[in-house]
C-alpha cells in the first residue's frame, strides 16, 4: 500500500492517509486480516506525527474498517460487509458526480453522456 500525502492539499494529513487506506481497502489491495503497520512504524515512513497515526487508527476502527489488538498489531477488518457495500458507492457516487459537474461544464448532454458510459462500461475501462 503506497500512501501519498500532500502539505498543499485542503484536506488535512490525518484525512489523506485515512481515505487513502480506505480506498485501498475497498478496492481490495487491503483484505481481511491484512497487518496494518505500526503506529510508529507508519508515522516514521510517511514523516507524520504518531498523533496523526493514532487518529486515523482510531477513526478507521470506529468506522469499522479495521480492528487494533493490543500488543498483537491493527488488521484489516470486513465484518461489516453493509458498511463496505455502502462505502463503494458513496466513493462511485462521488465520481459519478465529479463526472456529471465536468460534463455539464463542457456542455454534454446527458445522452451523450451515457453513452460515453455505456461504451466504457462494456470495453472495462
Amino acid at each position: 500500500m503506497k500512501i501519498v500525502i500532500s502539505n498543499t492539499s485542503e484536506n488535512p494529513l490525518y484525512q489523506q492517509i485515512k481515505d487513502q487506506i480506505k480506498d485501498a481497502i475497498l478496492r481490495e489491495e487491503l483484505v481481511e486480516g491484512d497487518a496494518l503497520p505500526s503506529i510508529r512504524s507508519f508515522a516514521n515512513d510517511l514523516k507524520v506525527s504518531v498523533l496523526t497515526i493514532r487518529r486515523v487508527y482510531d477513526e478507521l476502527e470506529k468506522e469499522g474498517f479495521i480492528t487494533s489488538q493490543v500488543g498483537i498489531g491493527t488488521f484489516v477488518s470486513t465484518s461489516n460487509i453493509e458498511l463496505l457495500r455502502e462505502s463503494k458507492r458513496r466513493l462511485v457516487e462521488k465520481k459519478m458526480l465529479d463526472m456529471i459537474q465536468t460534463a455539464k461544464s463542457l456542455n454534454i448532454s446527458k445522452e451523450e453522456l451515457n453513452a460515453m458510459m455505456d461504451i466504457l462500461y462494456e470495453e472495462g475501462n
